[in-house]
């Protein structure tokens, strides 16, 4: 179901709930931007309606005063109250131009740099705002297709969502086996295991690929993320657009400071550092490199 279809039903199921008025719409609006970073502009009441409304009815909380009230007072609940809140739309091999730029420019590279002794043959990833994990496992069977076990090669893979319910089903990496026709039938036959008995209909992500992920919460929203290091690829994809400028600028900023010298990070479709102030420098359409920093030479002259 696409993010579009989901907020709908969740205004139409809004109109069945009680009512929130204008000042208890803007105090959950206010707490939400304030905690995460995301802005709910005032179209997005019914969604907000809709989405508590059900977290409500479970805790028999009568009034939407009363539960901001308890998500001021518990932090497990204001936690519950932002898993609520987020959209979480994936697909495997999501934008598929970065996975191509990945197979024909930058891996290549990388081998002929280790192969030269210029680099080590360790590679770091960052999937951040994973959601229930087709992409990090998107990006872990693009790796090993590279960087098969034994080629000498350690491959580390941190998946990071705000929202624990996703990374529940991120770490099970159990999806309906529909979402097969996503993934390339190399890779769909290499690294995914098609459901029998009791799991029939459904796919799981492969050993191979579950052992170089590992999943964390983590707030895009806090004022620092220690114990990160840096990265060799960034995925921040279809995230910055739920931030208003302001907290976009902080964001990035911060992830900047994670990309390792010569890496990259990667945005959405629809995402942009343009009129940003950060020292970055386009490689492709929402791929960027630290300014200074090496890039795949023909994919730079490809963006001239």
């Amino acid at each position: 179901m696409s993010s579009g279809s989901q907020e709908a039903l969740d205004e139409l199921g809004g109109a069945f709930c009680r009512h929130v008025d204008d000042h208890q719409f803007a105090r959950f609006q206010a707490l939400v931007h304030r905690e995460a970073g995301i802005w709910l502009a005032p179209v997005k009441k019914a969604l907000l309606v809709g989405r508590l409304g059900r977290r409500l009815r479970e805790l028999g909380i009568a009034s939407y005063r009363k539960y901001y009230d308890r998500v001021s007072e518990d932090p497990s609940e204001l936690v519950r109250m932002l898993d609520c809140l987020t959209t979480n739309e994936t697909h495997f091999f999501r934008e598929p131009r970065h996975f191509e730029f990945l197979a024909e420019e930058v891996f290549p590279r990388w081998q002929a740099e280790a192969q030269a002794g210029a680099r080590p043959r360790t590679i770091r990833v960052w999937s951040a705002a994973c959601s229930t994990g087709e992409e990090p496992y998107s990006l872990a069977m693009s790796l090993l297709r590279a960087f098969p076990p034994g080629s000498g090669w350690d491959v580390d893979i941190l998946a990071t969502d705000l929202s624990t319910r996703v990374l529940d089903r991120a770490r099970a990496a159990v999806w309906p086996i529909a979402r097969a026709s996503e993934i390339p039938p190399a890779e769909l036959k290499t690294f995914m295991l098609r459901g029998v008995g009791s799991q029939a209909g459904r796919m799981r992500a492969g050993p191979e690929i579950r052992g170089l992920v590992r999943f964390a919460r983590l707030n895009l929203n806090d004022e620092s993320w220690p114990g990160l290091g840096t990265f060799d690829l960034l995925f921040c994809r279809n995230v910055l657009i739920y931030f208003p400028p302001a907290t976009k600028e902080r964001v990035v900023g911060r992830l900047l400071r994670h990309v390792a010298p010569e890496g990259l990070l990667f945005l959405g479709h629809a995402e942009s550092l343009s009129g940003m102030s950060h020292a970055v420098r386009s490689v492709l359409p929402t791929v960027y490199a630290r300014a200074g920093g090496e890039a795949p030479r023909r994919a730079l002259a490809a963006a001239t």
